[in-house]
């Protein structure tokens, strides 16, 4: 929300109060309480009749500092007050003649005691960003609306990114974002999932700790400088230091919660029935079969939502015209190795059976009158349920619970975006907060009875909209894409904006939602789908199973699913990695490789996990542009070496890609294309990828339920290679890439592979010792 009118003058109808300079402060062992006049005090009658600013800095947790700026503080607290209250640490508080300063770990906030108002944040000695005269503003509307406004400070070359899945530039500099839920698809600046939190190259993050509307002016207003403003007589929010991205979202996701581990089920290839396409059991098995006979092997298949009958969105009852008998379909389909999802939403459609019992009971929204909260988009006179009240989550909950007795493993928990301010919350929870916060509330029931039934290990949602902590329940996906290469590109730069805001697994429908792909473009998509967090063909109008596009695709399809199966032991590690730390899988470039400039504005690319590098392919010419950091890369595929530090222009068929491996890297291998669960330590095979000289290299393997089984090292001195796995109870395999002889193994035996020398140790747990040619 912009407040001025270019650099000098002040928007018509808008008075803005600036603090003038620090006239008084106290402190204590956990906070600094500053008090800012905003007017030059000359003498004492100037203390008269003025705006004082009270700002506070306290900490959560080194590294963290919290600031709380208030103009009234009187004003009647309603839920929810923010995403999170944390605890306070002790703090160093340090007074000299020209500044205070409270330092939290490597954090320091520094107050200029005398002159304009300037505040810093610096990571040791590392200026991060600032606070200066005429940045912290009170605003008051002519209509005596009121605004608190906060601008910090963007050095030259600074780029910022975050603020949830949004589908513009991945830089957001320049932009404005409005944090507000809405269902706009994924080719507009509207978002499913809307975070007010951000980071930037100079390895620090902000977090603006309110639930509503809150308005960034990025680079816009103030082309240095990131503006947030919220409405009301108070702001929250918190400076997070790196001083990696990767630490920013450790620290942050500490406070607003870790993502849960998914099952490793759900890392396999998913396929719906489509929207709005006609289908019943016979549909549905004739796919299925016709997958497993074609050896791709699913493992969830997804109903969607016409398993519910038209216009009873949601009753949570089978259509029994299309599924006579779902308990023994269920059984069936389970019977064949899948998982079962069915799709839900939080709206009762007035047709349903269940919006008389909602309505008598008060388990939905309600206008100021006391009337039913109700319109006709989406499902005709549909009502939405109030999950502040605990009797409704569970009216809610129940009837969760009767689908999952009957079989059904997991959720597809669609919608959340538009919900209604002019409603009345059974809690009194302000509507304007709630609109962004419902979205984690409706999650929130849906995963815990999932833990409930299910068990902790077993819990997974589909989720499209997401607000501030929804991280904790995975998996989401990135909504209503096109079938064109402009809104693969567009999902892709969703997923990495939502991967810098906290989010660890991502997926979105292969081929696109609207409209039906190209076979090219399928099978391009189809590449991209199945080297992501979580893979789910799905769309709207048409069936998206490989051979009604083309047989090629088909081949496409069995090659990138077998590929991601093999590729499970490394994946799931980074999935525990994402649970265990906050750092997520998909990863942008800027993440990984925080000082290469080249990877500043990268969003055509990107990392899966810390050791594979992915450019998928947007266009029909088979055209892949990619940049490579500095160092050797190697082609999983292929075992092509390339030279980082270049950019690269190549032509690749459907069933390649730029597929990359970073050098001194150990990457876990499978045996099993099958499924993506099984036993990933047994006969895994340890592929190493240009070891330097003097370097180590590490890779955990962990099994099924999160647990670490295994962890093998490497060290290279000169030409000797040292390798050990340790807890390892099963056959394991080296393969040495990039390696055409050796002089000596010492406890194990070699021979040559297409991408180097295969080595098996005679004994499971005798290091291995390797001499190269």
């Amino acid at each position: 929300m912009k407040f001025t009118n270019g650099y000098w003058l002040t928007r018509d109808g808008y008075t803005i109060y600036y603090p003038e300079s620090l006239r008084d402060w106290k402190a204590d062992h956990q906070s600094l309480t500053l008090y800012a006049p905003c007017k030059v005090i000359r003498h004492r009658g100037d203390t008269l009749n003025i705006p004082l600013l009270t700002i506070r800095f306290s900490s959560p947790m080194p590294g963290v500092i919290r600031v709380q700026q208030y103009h009234f503080k009187g004003g009647r607290k309603r839920a929810p007050e923010g995403f999170i209250n944390p605890n306070e640490i002790p703090v160093d508080i340090h007074e000299d003649k020209d500044f205070l300063s409270l330092k939290s770990g490597d954090l320091t906030v520094k107050v200029q005691k005398k002159g304009q108002w300037t505040v810093k944040f610096y990571n040791g000695e590392k200026l991060l960003t600032r606070s200066g005269y005429k940045h912290l503003g009170y605003v008051v509307t002519d209509k005596k609306e009121a605004y608190m406004r906060e601008q910090l400070g963007l050095s030259v070359g600074e780029c910022v990114y975050g603020l949830g899945e949004r589908f513009t530039h991945f830089v957001k500099n320049g932009q404005r974002v409005d944090i507000w839920n809405k269902d706009g698809g994924t080719s507009t600046e509207q978002a499913y999932k809307n975070i007010p939190f951000y980071m930037t190259n100079r390895g620090y993050g902000v977090f603006v700790n309110h639930p509503e509307w809150v308005s960034f002016e990025v680079g816009s207003e103030h082309v240095s400088k990131v503006q947030f403003s919220v409405q009301g007589e108070y702001l929250d929010y918190f400076i997070i230091s790196g001083p990696e991205l990767k630490d920013v979202l450790e620290k942050y996701t500490a406070l607003t919660g870790r993502p849960a581990l998914p099952p490793a089920w759900s890392f396999g290839l998913w396929l719906t029935t489509s929207f709005t396409t006609d289908y019943n059991e016979e549909t549905v098995n004739h796919f299925v079969d016709g997958m497993r006979e074609r050896d791709i092997p699913l493992r969830v298949f997804h109903f969607d939502c016409f398993w519910m009958k038209e216009f009873e969105w949601c009753n949570f009852e089978w259509d029994r015209d299309a599924f006579p008998s779902p308990e023994s379909m269920l059984k069936r389909l389970k019977d064949k190795g899948l998982k079962i999802c069915v799709w839900i939403n939080p709206y009762i459609a007035q047709k349903s059976k269940l919006f008389d019992e909602g309505m008598e009971k008060g388990y939905l929204l309600k206008r100021p009158n006391g009337d039913v909260w109700q319109w006709d988009l989406w499902q005709a006179g549909m009502g939405i349920v109030d999950f502040t009240n605990p009797e409704a989550c569970k009216w809610y909950a129940d009837k969760l619970r009767e689908l999952l007795d009957m079989g059904v493993d997991c959720f597809k928990t669609d919608f959340g975006e538009r919900i209604p301010v002019d409603v009345v919350y059974h809690d009194g929870s302000d509507p304007l907060k709630m609109h962004n916060y419902y979205t984690f509330l409706y999650n929130k029931v849906v995963f815990e009875v999932l833990k409930e039934k299910k068990g902790e290990r077993e819990a997974v949602l589909f989720a499209r909209s997401a607000t501030a902590g929804c991280q904790r329940f995975p998996v989401h996906w990135g909504g209503d894409c096109e079938a064109t290469y402009e809104s693969m590109a567009e999902s892709l730069r969703g997923g990495l904006s939502l991967a810098m805001s906290g989010f660890g697994f991502w997926s979105h429908d292969i081929g696109g939602f609207e409209n039906t792909a190209t076979p090219d473009l399928y099978k391009r998509w189809t590449a991209f789908g199945l080297l992501s967090s979580h893979s789910r063909l799905h769309g709207n109008v048409s069936y998206r199973v490989p051979w009604l596009f083309d047989e090629e695709a088909v081949e496409v399809m069995r090659h990138f699913t077998h590929l991601k199966y093999r590729l499970m032991p490394y994946l799931y590690a980074m999935a525990c990695q994402a649970s265990e730390r906050g750092i997520p899988m998909m990863r942008p470039m800027i993440m990984e490789f925080p000082d290469d400039r080249a990877c500043d504005y990268l969003d055509r690319q990107y990392m899966l996990g810390d050791a594979l590098l992915i450019a998928p392919i947007f266009n029909e010419d088979g055209e892949a542009s990619y940049y490579l950091p500095k160092g050797t890369w190697t082609h999983f595929l292929t075992g092509r070496k390339a030279e980082g530090g270049h950019w690269y222009q190549e032509i690749y068929d459907y069933k390649s890609l730029p597929l990359f491996v970073r050098e001194n890297t150990i990457l876990p291998i499978g045996k099993d294309v099958s499924a993506p669960d099984y036993d990933y330590a047994d006969h895994v095979t340890f592929h190493i990828y240009e070891l330097k000289d003097g370097a180590n290299a590490s890779a955990t393997v962990y099994n099924t339920e999160g647990k670490r089984e295994l962890v093998a090292y490497a060290k290279r001195e000169g030409t000797s290679v040292k390798f050990y796995v340790e807890g390892a109870v099963k056959p394991w395999y080296i393969l040495l890439t990039n390696c055409h002889g050796v002089k000596l193994v010492e406890n194990g035996t070699w021979e040559k592979h297409p991408h180097g020398i295969l080595v098996s140790p005679q004994e499971i747990n005798r290091e291995v010792f390797i001499t190269l040619e």
